[in-house]
C-alpha cells in the first residue's frame, strides 16, 4: 500500500536538494545508479565527493561532476518559470510513481499539487488519430473524469490531445519527454497554458533547457504509466510508442486497457494485438470502471525510498580488490548475463560486486537491460 503523506514525510534541506540535483545531473548517473550510489555512500553529498574515485577505478580517466552553479542555475530556472523540483519520498511525489523501477530521484513540476487526488488513469494512442479515435479518446477523458480520476498523457497531437482537452474540468497531467521548459510539440501552448490554468499540471525528469530526443520518449512513456493505476490505448500502429507505454505498465504490474478497432485500419493494430495478448477490452469508460473493480492502488511491486542514513555505509564496506574486479570484467561481455547469476559465479558478497558494477556503469562501461540482467559496453 502506498504511505500517505503527512506532516511528518520528510522534506529534503535546500543543501540536500541541491546535492541531489547535482548527483542526478552528473556523468552516467541515472535512476538506478542514483540508488545505488545513496545506498553505498549514504548520502548524495558523500557520493558527489567520490564519484571520480569511482569512475577511475571502472576505467575512465576524466569525469564529469556536475558544478554547484550549474545545479543552483537550475533550481532558480524552475522558481522563475514557477516550477519546482519534488524529491522521492516527499508529500508531493506521485505516490504510485516511487513504487516502479528506477523512480525519478527529482521531478520537475509545474502547476497543481499531484497528490491532491490519488487515482490517475493514462490515456495514450496515436499522433494521426481518426476523427473517431479523437473522440473516444475524449469520451473516455470526460466520464472517467467524472468519476474522479485524473488523466495522464504525453501531450502528444491526437489522442494524447484529446484526452487532455477533455479532462480540463476534471484534472489532467502532461508528462514531457524534454526539460519542463521545452514543449513538444511547440503548437501546443495553448493546451498546455489551459492545463495549468484548470489546476492541472506538467512533470519531467528531464534536466531544464533539455531538447527531447528519440531515446527520451520511451523514458517518458513509463512516467506515464507509473504515475496511473492504468493505462487505455486507442488506435496504437503496430510499432507505435503507445506500446511501449503499455509495455511498461506490464511490467509495472499496472492495468491495460485497449480500445478495438478496425482490422483494416494500421492504426488499430497494435490496440488490437494488445487485446488478443490478454489486455482488456473497452468499449468505454464503464468497462474501464468495471476492470479496476473499485481499486484506487494498483499492485505495486517496489517501494523505493531513498533516504539519506546518517552513517557511511560506504565507508565501512570492505572494498572489493583488483582480483575480483578482473574476474567480473572478464565474466562480461556484449551478451547480457543475470547479475544474480553473476554474483553466485562471483563467490564474493552481493555489495562487493555491486560496487564493482557501479564502477563501471559510471565509468561508461556497463548497460543495463531489463530482467535484472547487465551486459559490459565494449
Amino acid at each position: 500500500m502506498t504511505r500517505p503523506a503527512t506532516d511528518k514525510t520528510p522534506c529534503l534541506s535546500e543543501a540536500q536538494r541541491l546535492a541531489w540535483l547535482r548527483l542526478i545531473r552528473s556523468e552516467n548517473v541515472g535512476p538506478t545508479t542514483f540508488r545505488d550510489l545513496l545506498n553505498h555512500t549514504g548520502s548524495a553529498e558523500q557520493a558527489l565527493q567520490l564519484l571520480p574515485e569511482l569512475s577511475r577505478r571502472g576505467g575512465k580517466k576524466s569525469y564529469r561532476l556536475c558544478s554547484t552553479e550549474d545545479a543552483e542555475a537550475e533550481l532558480d530556472a524552475h522558481h522563475r518559470m514557477g516550477a519546482r523540483l519534488i524529491a522521492l519520498g516527499e508529500p508531493e511525489y506521485p505516490p504510485h510513481l516511487r513504487h516502479i523501477d528506477g523512480p525519478p530521484p527529482l521531478l520537475s513540476v509545474k502547476g497543481g499539487s499531484l497528490t491532491a487526488r490519488p487515482k490517475t488513469l493514462a490515456i495514450v494512442g496515436a499522433r494521426n488519430a481518426s476523427f473517431s479515435g479523437r473522440k473516444l479518446s475524449g469520451l473516455f477523458a470526460r466520464d472517467l473524469g467524472a468519476a474522479d480520476f485524473v488523466i495522464a498523457s504525453g501531450l502528444a497531437r491526437g489522442i494524447d490531445a484529446a484526452a487532455h482537452e477533455a479532462a480540463l474540468p476534471t484534472g489532467t497531467l502532461a508528462v514531457f519527454a524534454g526539460g519542463i521548459d521545452v514543449l513538444y510539440p511547440n503548437d501546443h501552448d495553448r493546451l498546455l497554458a489551459a492545463i495549468l490554468h484548470h489546476g492541472g499540471a506538467a512533470i519531467s525528469e528531464m534536466p531544464f533547457g533539455w531538447k527531447p530526443r528519440g531515446r527520451d520518449f520511451p523514458r517518458r512513456n513509463r512516467l506515464i504509466s507509473g504515475v496511473s493505476l492504468g493505462v487505455i490505448v486507442i488506435e496504437a500502429a503496430k510499432k507505435s510508442g503507445s506500446l511501449h507505454t503499455a509495455r511498461f505498465a506490464l511490467e509495472q504490474n499496472r492495468d491495460i486497457f485497449a480500445v478495438p478497432g478496425s482490422p483494416l485500419d494500421p492504426r488499430s493494430e497494435g490496440a488490437n494485438g494488445l487485446i488478443r495478448q490478454g489486455a482488456a477490452l473497452v468499449r468505454n469508460a464503464e468497462d474501464v470502471l468495471e476492470g479496476l473493480g473499485g481499486r484506487i492502488e494498483p499492485v505495486l511491486p517496489f517501494d523505493h525510498d531513498f533516504s539519506e542514513p546518517e552513517k557511511d555505509l560506504f565507508s565501512s564496506a570492505q572494498e572489493p580488490d583488483d582480483t575480483l574486479r578482473t574476474k567480473i570484467i572478464s565474466a562480461l561481455g556484449p551478451t547480457p548475463v543475470d547479475l544474480d547469476e553473476l554474483i553466485r559465479f562471483s563467490g564474493a558478497p552481493p555489495r562487493m560486486i555491486h560496487i564493482i558494477l557501479l564502477e563501471l556503469e559510471l565509468a561508461g562501461r556497463l548497460e543495463r537491460h531489463r530482467g535484472n540482467k547487465i551486459s559490459l559496453l565494449l
